[in-house]
């Protein structure tokens, strides 16, 4: 496997003011951990530590903060009045739960490219997906035990967030397949992950699923250095989280991004309207079906 490049973002403390506040639960008053909190319509943008409190590194007072968490409503605040947010819990209507006979005797994985490529982007607060269609020979292996992620980390037990979701009647992603936070840790070291989602009993959509990572600005998963430009004399601190998830470079009619609080599709659309392949950077994640 060959790493080419990583991106990373630079954060100058002289140059970004911190804005700080804490997130917590409007009914109880308890904090909430790992909220994606974004500047809305930028790529800037924190998540919240466990005790519920954050920091973003901006300096547009004047602009709006979004906060989005599993199981709460999202909710849209100016950042001068982001010191205490509260969000309210949403209130689901329980399912019946089918309980099939899984055999699982037999598996495949499905999504596996043959792009030798793989790159490290250091995108901040954004979920990028991949999408994975139905196709009538995945009848016989309809469930889903895995999700497989090619992961890069120079820590260890590095935090991360999983996304599955359904897709919309507009082909966009839709409601979340799990019910609740998908939270994964990962290894130092470039590695393979394979997380059992089996416990879940889901099955592979129609429609097919889009399978998306966020990455968690938090504490434990930052590594700060302090460089120094030599034509300057001027320092700045270089805040990097891990961990990175890998990303093959490959021919796509698509791909979808949560940035800035909304679902972006990146398209490539000819003359006459009809979409057309092009190379596209993808997320290095696969899924393993069972019986």
């Amino acid at each position: 496997m060959k790493i080419f490049n990583a991106f990373f973002f630079l954060f100058s403390i002289s140059l970004s003011a911190q804005i700080k506040g804490v997130v917590t639960d409007s009914l109880y008053g308890k904090p909430i951990p790992y909220v994606n909190i974004v500047v809305e319509n930028e790529n800037i943008g924190s998540t919240s530590e466990e005790d519920g409190s954050f920091v973003v590194y901006t300096s547009e007072k004047s602009k709006r903060l979004l906060f989005s968490a599993l199981g709460f409503e999202k909710k849209t605040v100016l950042i001068s009045e982001a010191k205490s947010v509260q969000l309210k819990p949403m209130e689901y209507e329980l399912q019946e739960v089918m309980i099939s006979n899984r055999k699982q005797t037999k598996e495949i994985e499905i999504g596996k490219t043959n792009s030798a490529i793989s790159q490290a982007f250091d995108y901040g607060p954004r979920i990028d997906t991949k999408f994975f269609p139905y196709l009538p020979e995945y009848k016989k292996t309809k469930f889903i035990k895995q999700v497989s992620m090619v992961t890069d980390s120079k820590i260890e037990n590095a935090l991360i967030k999983i996304h599955l979701y359904e897709v919309n009647d507009d082909g966009f992603p839709g409601k979340e397949l799990i019910g609740k936070e998908l939270f994964v840790s990962i290894q130092k070291g470039t590695r393979t992950h394979k997380i059992d989602v089996s416990k879940y009993n889901l099955t592979l959509p129609k429609r097919g699923i889009f399978v998306g990572f966020e990455k968690l600005l938090i504490e434990s998963n930052k590594v700060e250095k302090t460089i120094t430009d030599s034509n300057t004399n001027t320092t700045k601190i270089v805040r990097t989280y891990y961990p990175y998830v890998l990303y093959n470079y490959i021919e796509r009619p698509f791909l979808f991004t949560f940035v800035g609080g909304k679902w972006i599709k990146e398209t490539n659309q000819n003359e006459q309207g009809v979409v057309e392949k092009k190379r596209m950077y993808e997320p290095s994640i696969n899924l393993i079906l069972t019986n």
